[in-house]
């Protein structure tokens, strides 16, 4: 199994075009195909805050829902979306307000689609993927090694927001715990959610959310060679938005 595996891509479309560019993919068929046969592979948080959300929609649709040509994890940003698409009462805030902006500029018959498109990828998603015969798996925010084959509420909540403590930082932002420092399990486990300036290997984890959206990069993982490949933002830097661990 060889796969790419794409960090928390935010809306950034034209650093998606390019980074699958960089890693061999050609768009002649209007999306990402390698001709040796790799696979895209998704840690989630497709949308908000970047430019192109539902440009990402289409294409990640296509390629996991239309074609079963990739994989696909939703990232809490993804929850929220399909939480607002499907009329719930949600906060249009944290970026969440650029894609309804985007969304909401479309006629009525392409809002309907882009809407199905987007409620039947993250229906179809599963929490996390375990693949390469449980060697690897990809969640949004980590999961713990004893959480791995579980899906229960708490397994949900841990793999949209990371290990959260229910306290919050005086900015108002969720305390989470490192739980990568402590983690010791066999398979490979690739997250994002936590930008950080490089990615950040630790214990046969890695976070490859390296800020595209704030400026920083948006990396992939070339599995199973381990090789990061990144390419620079052509968004503004926003230093705080980085953790430094």
């Amino acid at each position: 199994m060889k796969l790419d595996i794409i960090g928390d891509i935010h809306g950034c479309f034209t650093e998606f075009k390019k980074l699958t560019e960089l890693l061999g993919y050609d768009w002649e068929e209007g999306i990402p195909i390698h001709k040796q046969g790799r696979k895209l592979a998704f840690v989630g948080d497709l949308t908000d805050r970047g430019p192109q959300s539902l440009k990402v929609i289409e294409i990640i649709y296509e390629l996991t829902v239309t074609r079963k040509e990739a994989y696909y994890v939703p990232g809490n940003h993804c929850n929220k979306l399909y939480r607002f698409f499907k009329g719930n009462k949600v906060q249009i805030t944290h970026g969440l307000e650029t894609t309804v902006a985007e969304y909401e500029s479309l006629p009525k018959g392409e809002q309907q689609e882009i809407k199905q498109k987007f409620i039947e990828l993250y229906e179809k998603a599963p929490l996390y993927q375990q693949l390469d015969k449980g060697r690897l798996v990809i969640a949004h925010a980590g999961i713990r090694g004893d959480y791995i084959g579980k899906f229960n509420s708490k397994v949900k909540t841990f793999v949209l927001y990371g290990d959260i403590t229910g306290e919050k930082h005086p900015d108002g932002s969720p305390v989470r715990l490192d739980w990568a420092m402590h983690y010791r399990g066999k398979p490979c486990i690739v997250y994002g959610h936590t930008p950080v300036r490089a990615v950040r290997v630790l214990h046969n984890t890695y976070n490859i959310d390296t800020g595209a959206v704030f400026g920083g990069k948006l990396s992939a993982l070339r599995y199973p060679e381990k090789e990061i490949v990144s390419v620079p933002s052509s968004l503004p830097f926003v230093a705080e938005k980085f953790k430094e661990l």
